[in-house]
């Protein structure tokens, strides 16, 4: 089965994914952590984010895999474990940004669509549904609102001591991202006519789960009388 979770930044889609994935017993593709690879691979080469001629051209470079190892997910860049760094505020603008380049989306496709075909996977991001994976069995489109989405994701920079903007900084730069997600030209954050909508504003994690894993259920039944 391939399940498709698309949805703006910070509607909770990877840690609602790793936990549908745990549920029914399917891998885990974080497509978003792939691109994050990218973005930091732009940043060390110092291309700038304006820079489509030379994202396009650096991106041949990047050789980026998902691996687990002792129970987690690892993302490796040319070699080199980056997951430590996926989840820095810099390398999350320079993924949006080079998410826009074709060449480097037809790169990361490719690679994300070899996996679908090996096994049974949910996948998030912002096109899965649309673009990456259009034949899913289930393809769900989780959102939240900006001001929920941002007061998560401060919480979440407070919980590790790292350091961040203010709460209304933060919610600018979510609601600068969703405009550049849902207005880009090549595969642009929409919802899929088939995909399920799921508001999770007022729902916990657990809630969201449930609500997937059962849609997943009943999917798996009406495919298994065929």
């Amino acid at each position: 089965m391939k399940i498709a979770i698309d949805g703006p930044a910070g509607a909770g889609k990877s840690t609602i994914a790793k936990k549908v994935a745990r549920e029914i017993g399917a891998i885990y593709v974080d497509t978003g952590a792939m691109y994050r690879a990218m973005g930091i691979f732009m940043l060390k080469k110092g291309i700038s984010a304006e820079d489509g001629e030379a994202i396009a051209e650096a991106s041949r470079e990047a050789d980026i895999s998902i691996i687990y190892k002792d129970g987690g997910q690892h993302v490796i860049l040319n070699g080199e474990d980056v997951t430590g760094d996926l989840r820095h505020e810099e390398v999350g603008a320079m993924a949006s940004c080079v998410a826009k380049h074709g060449a480097v989306r037809a790169k990361l496709v490719d690679l994300q669509r070899a996996m679908a075909q090996k096994s049974s996977v949910v996948m998030d991001g912002r096109d899965i549904g649309t673009v990456v994976l259009p034949d899913a069995e289930l393809k769900i489109y989780l959102d939240a609102s900006a001001d929920v989405r941002a007061k998560r994701r401060f919480l979440e920079l407070e919980e590790k001591g790292e350091d961040h903007d203010t709460l209304d900084a933060i919610r600018a730069d979510i609601v600068a991202r969703d405009e550049q997600d849902k207005n880009r030209e090549i595969s642009p954050l929409i919802q899929a006519d088939d995909a399920v909508y799921l508001d999770t504003s007022d729902l916990t994690i657990d809630q969201v789960t449930e609500k997937i894993c059962e849609l997943a259920r009943k999917r798996s039944e009406k495919e298994a009388k065929f």
